[in-house]
């Protein structure tokens, strides 16, 4: 993608004809997430919603082999008046919010610990693949807050209620095959494997109709939130919208002609 900018505390790399690896960068602190980072994610979801140009999927991990994101910067939060701890958060929601919002597949590969607002951005993704070094919290009970980026929200609908109680309200760590046992995680890798499955994943996700993705995201996402009849009613609609495209006539022919189809996305 030719028309990102070269951001402070990520970075950007295209892997693929229609994959976008985004790293989180500050391997030196955790990958936390200071005031830049939550300016450049923002800047890079929202350009990402307006033009993703070739973009069909994206995989977001951390740099480095132990930390994929230690959650929030305590040193650059360490003294900051109520004022200023709460504009940041707002920056902070709106960046949360606008990669939940993101029309585009994200696959979170954690390489490492995702701790607090890192297991929360985690779990904005649409699913996440772990290495099986990995561990994961919520901590924030811990440091006198609560979680406020959506972890009292998605763990819940990852895990159950019970066990994201249990979770969050002991602030304790669990390792990757917990993790996955408990339904938080897709698949746990090798350290040294994790990012190439993920990438794969990506690619097979990239291969098909970008329309259809960005569909089934959109009706697994609101779905879940109305009544059943109602979300019926809803994946219909999403699905009618795919019918006089050109890539479900291109799918169809090139099905028909036994030959691998080439979406557009139109």
């Amino acid at each position: 993608m030719s028309t990102l900018p070269q951001y402070e505390t990520i970075a950007c790399e295209m892997v693929d004809t229609h994959v976008l690896k985004v790293t989180l960068n500050r391997p030196a602190l955790g990958n936390s997430i200071n005031t830049q980072m939550g300016h450049d994610l923002l800047d890079l979801w929202n350009r990402l919603t307006a033009e993703p140009e070739d973009v069909r999927c994206i995989v977001l991990t951390g740099a480095g082999e132990k930390i994929f994101c230690a959650g929030g910067d305590l040193k650059e939060r360490n003294g900051m008046t109520k004022l200023q701890w709460t504009r940041q958060h707002e920056l902070f929601e709106r960046m949360f919010w606008t990669l939940v919002d993101l029309p585009l597949p994200v696959i979170a590969a954690v390489n490492g610990h995702a701790y607090a607002g890192g297991l929360e951005m985690s779990l904005c993704c649409d699913f996440i693949y772990s290495s099986n070094a990995a561990r994961f919290a919520l901590t924030e009970v811990t440091l006198g807050i609560m979680p406020g980026a959506g972890g009292t929200q998605n763990l819940p609908r990852a895990v159950g209620d019970r066990r994201a109680k249990e979770i969050i309200m002991t602030g304790k760590a669990f390792n990757a095959e917990q993790a996955l046992q408990w339904g938080l995680v897709n698949a746990v890798y090798e350290p040294q494997d994790l990012l190439a499955r993920a990438i794969e994943t990506a690619q097979t996700i990239a291969g098909n109709a970008p329309l259809s993705v960005r569909q089934v995201k959109k009706s697994v996402r609101y779905g879940g939130q109305m009544e059943l009849r109602t979300a019926y009613r809803f994946e219909v609609e999403a699905y009618n919208h795919l019918v006089d495209t050109e890539d479900r006539m291109e799918g169809v022919a090139a099905f028909n002609e036994k030959r691998k189809a080439n979406f557009k996305g139109r």
